[in-house]
């Protein structure tokens, strides 16, 4: 039986929190035992002793990569827990707290965002380098995006490998329960039915999309409505720019929802229209379990899960027009839409499921161990 001691810092449940679950669902227990740490309080914390592992809270640590109060309570952790083989999703104070304990360690980079000039260049690009390739026996990258991210900011090819992604399918719901839904939300027969779940950030694109319907409907379309899911800071924006633009008789803004699969199942489209910080997006994932096609802006990790004309379309980021145009088509072609569905279902058995994301990180895992004996 191999110790994993996996260490996060967030205190709510983000996209990396997510990626621990899922790897828990589908991970090999008779060969792995999965400990996590945790900031005390996170909101982490009852998923995943639901998930049926041991969860130690740390002091400290909340929401910050370094702080050398964290190495040092998380030394003391390992040196206590005795794991095989550490796995941080950021958290630079653990990949240090290993190294001094001298456990192997891997880390995980979730995110893709435009690498900063001074990490491409020196002195920035040798510090980076050495304090990655140092604190790290070997790296996860979500996405090609995010593989890519490293490599420009210096970090050896041959330390990371690409892992992406994989969800647990969603359930299809009923036909009845799909058509209790659609008339609670009033959308009518015919209309064709995008979304976008995702929390509401700037870098989102969540004002390219409304300009977009407005687009539309400027081009003489009514049947259609997009329905926008989720809260975050720049909600009040895009609810204003939704009432400017005139377009509340098409986007409908529905702020937090629980049911996430019962409204991805009523969706004839999926939208990503991101800019910033995009890897491997879950709720793609999860809308492609279902046979989902989806219109995604060409940023970060969406073109290595939306081949374009294949499972959906893709199109440039923070370009309305092209978006738009994207919408027309899918809104005109219901047997293109269909087509691409069954795309995307397939690609979704064959790439993005949680077995195949448990196994090939547990691979890594028994590389490192490997190469340290």
């Amino acid at each position: 039986m191999i110790r994993v001691l996996n260490i996060i810092s967030d205190t709510n449940i983000g996209g990396a929190g997510r990626v621990i679950l899922n790897y828990l669902r589908y991970s090999d227990r008779d060969a792995f035992e999965t400990l996590v740490a945790v900031p005390r309080d996170s909101l982490l914390k009852p998923s995943l002793e639901e998930a049926g592992v041991q969860v130690l809270e740390v002091d400290g640590m909340a929401d910050r990569s370094y702080a050398k109060e964290d190495v040092k309570a998380l030394e003391e952790l390992i040196r206590r827990v005795k794991p095989d083989l550490v796995h941080t999703h950021g958290a630079l104070s653990g990949r240090v707290a290993a190294k001094r304990c001298h456990v192997p360690v891997v880390y995980s980079r979730h995110s893709a965002f435009p690498v900063p000039a001074k990490l491409k260049y020196p002195p920035g690009r040798w510090v980076n380098k050495l304090l990655n390739e140092h604190y790290a026996d070997h790296i996860i990258a979500v996405s090609p995006a995010t593989r890519d991210n490293l490599t420009e900011g210096g970090i050896s090819p041959k330390k990371i490998t690409v892992v992406m992604n994989g969800v647990a399918p969603m359930e299809r719901t009923s036909q009845e329960d799909r058509a209790r839904l659609r008339a609670e939300l009033g959308l009518e027969d015919g209309v064709t039915v995008f979304g976008i779940l995702a929390r509401i950030e700037d870098y989102k694109g969540h004002l390219y999309l409304t300009h977009a319907a407005k687009l539309l409907k400027d081009r003489g379309y009514d049947n259609f409505r997009v329905l926008v899911a989720g809260t975050g800071p720049f909600e009040e924006e895009v609810r204003r720019a939704v009432v400017e633009m005139g377009v509340e008789d098409v986007v409908q803004m529905l702020g937090f929802r629980s049911d996430v699969a019962a409204l991805l199942n009523i969706l004839d489209v999926q939208l990503n229209a991101s800019y910033g910080t995009e890897a491997t997006s879950m709720a793609l994932l999860e809308g492609m379990s279902l046979g989902l096609p989806s219109i995604v802006s060409d940023y970060g990790g969406n073109p290595w899960v939306i081949s374009h004309g294949e499972n959906g379309l893709v199109f440039p980021s923070r370009d309305s027009e092209a978006l738009a145009d994207a919408m027309a088509d899918l809104i005109d072609r219901p047997e293109k839409r269909a087509a691409m569905g069954q795309k995307a279902r397939e690609r979704f058995e064959s790439q993005f499921t949680g077995q195949v994301f448990a196994r090939n990180t547990e691979q890594i895992y028994y590389n490192i161990l490997k190469g340290a004996k």
